[in-house]
């Protein structure tokens, strides 16, 4: 089976994990941060326009801070954040710098995208952040983001800004495979589906579970941005973030993880 969108998409927009990104202590995996980003230069290189959501900041900060664990209070979480971002940004500007790529940083709240003002300002700024070469990195702002204004999660932020930024694709990279017919961890006979057509109450009830200690979703997340993106006409695949190689694979049009096939949308349902 090949996956010819992703392979001719040339606008992406891809969603990295708190899990993939760092270690169990909280601190960042240096070594798969730079093979993402030498794989994600290389395929800016070849003429597609990245988009990068990346989790991380709250697991950053809690490692910099040299907390326990993640806090469980709101005051803490947003400290946490605000100490991490820092940190994480530092790393992205570093290291995407040594392939001559410039980044940006862009941190979203959900009353950007339901204000109808800001919504177009946001649209306007991405829109000139591509045209200026530029790879924007982006994170729900933790740091002020309350219940009221919060996306909860970056999946459903990677989603959100696909659709916004008319994306062709996108691509959530987790510490899982794909979309299983069971909990693999738990269920030997469970295996990989690697296309899903249509959402229905099955895939949902499938997708049910926790994310890990250092990230704030699950498949359940993951299945609402499918949602998303699809029905805003945008294919979505799910790869393993462990794996950032396969990234390769996906945009040479094979078959890697699970791929959300795209609702066909006509332009006057486009928001």
């Amino acid at each position: 089976m090949t996956m010819n969108c992703f392979e001719q998409a040339r606008r992406v927009v891809i969603k990295i994990g708190s899990s993939t990104l760092t270690h169990k202590s909280g601190h960042i995996n240096i070594r798969r941060m730079e093979q993402i980003v030498k794989i994600l230069s290389d395929i800016r290189n070849s003429g597609k326009e990245i988009i990068l959501v990346s989790s991380g900041a709250i697991a950053v900060g809690v490692g910099k801070l040299g907390l326990p664990e993640r806090p469980a209070d709101t005051a803490s979480k947003q400290a946490a954040a605000a100490v991490g971002q820092c940190e994480l940004m530092y790393l992205y500007d570093k290291m995407f710098a040594e392939y001559n790529h410039n980044v940006s940083q862009v941190l979203m709240t959900r009353d950007i995208v339901e204000n109808k003002q800001r919504k177009q300002n946001a649209e306007n700024a991405f829109d000139r952040l591509l045209t200026f070469h530029t790879i924007p990195i982006v994170n729900e702002n933790d740091t002020v983001a309350v219940e009221e204004i919060e996306f909860g999660d970056n999946d459903t932020l990677s989603a959100v800004v696909a659709q916004l930024t008319q994306a062709d694709v996108l691509v959530l990279m987790s510490d899982i495979n794909g979309l299983y017919s069971g909990n693999p961890r738990t269920d030997s006979s469970a295996r990989l589906i690697p296309r899903v057509d249509t959402i229905d109450s099955h895939i949902k009830a499938i997708a049910q579970g926790a994310g890990s200690s250092r990230g704030t979703g699950g498949m359940i997340t993951k299945i609402h941005a499918a949602e998303i993106a699809c029905g805003a006409g945008i294919d979505m695949a799910i790869i393993n973030g462990e794996q950032p190689e396969q990234l390769y694979r996906l945009f040479d049009g094979e078959a890697v993880g699970t791929h959300f096939a795209a609702h066909p949308v006509k332009k006057e349902e486009l928001p």
